[in-house]
């Protein structure tokens, strides 16, 4: 019987599990073997990353496997029940890596970065499959650390346009701007199931953009008076919507 319980029983996402058996391989199996040092008969809980929890104990363990018996099965406490979009402008430097990374933490579904008109970082197809791997990889992370019962998406690089095409098709679609809108409390109400946010890069959005997305049903939503740097307006975003919506 495992002494391990409750909060402290190690979390590890799979996509081998039914609800009978799970099999854990590569440096999450040599992580449970060789850094946890676990035994056979302890239990731990798996996540297939659709947002159910698996409660497991342990049958056998190799060099690079694991393999576990399922116990029970259950919805993922830490998966809000309000799934929102980031539509993120690219920021400059290594910022993008926090904002996922905080973001995922927060409880965000899903976050698409795009490029608009005042965006500095323009990377080359290659360097944007390295960013967005990269980002995808820190997603992982921060969901296990935090956890989720899903790995946020980090999409491709999206035009402006085409993202806010995409976006205007959720029941609410934010757009955070510097010049001004409606607070964002007074947009959200309890038990809303979608949202998709919009937030600028470092030099914020042109006046075009900001008739582009007026014109296709997007909501303009302002954060206060203050102005915040790119990587803090996302997360206030999120934190007042998941509290907003009876997330937090």
């Amino acid at each position: 019987m495992s002494e391990r319980t409750g909060k402290q029983m190690p979390r590890f996402f799979t996509d081998q599990i039914n609800d009978e058996f799970a099999l854990i391989t590569g440096e999450d199996a040599r992580h449970i073997g060789r850094s946890l040092r676990m035994a056979v008969g302890e239990e731990l809980i798996l996540c297939d990353g659709a947002g159910s929890d698996y409660r497991c104990r342990i049958a056998s363990i190799d060099r690079e496997s694991v393999r576990c018996d399922v116990l029970s099965r259950a919805p993922s406490a830490g998966e809000p029940a309000c799934f929102v979009t980031l539509y993120q402008a690219l920021p400059k430097s290594d910022k993008l890596d926090l904002i996922v990374q905080k973001a995922v933490e927060l409880g965000v579904g899903r976050i698409v970065p795009i490029l608009t008109r005042r965006c500095v970082s323009r990377p080359d197809e290659k360097g944007m499959r390295a960013k967005q791997a990269r980002a995808q990889r820190i997603a992982l992370e921060a969901a296990k650390q935090s956890g989720r019962g899903r790995v946020p998406e980090v999409a491709p690089l999206l035009s402006f346009p085409d993202a806010v095409q995409e976006a205007s098709l959720d029941p609410l679609a934010l757009f955070f701007y510097e010049g001004g809108g409606t607070p964002l409390r007074e947009l959200l109400f309890p038990g809303a199931g979608r949202v998709s946010l919009f937030v600028g890069s470092e030099g914020g959005f042109d006046p075009e953009e900001v008739r582009l997305a007026e014109e296709m049903g997007l909501r303009t939503a302002t954060l206060g008076p203050r102005i915040l740097r790119c990587e803090t307006a996302p997360l206030c975003a999120l934190s007042v919507i998941m509290y907003a919506t009876g997330n937090l």
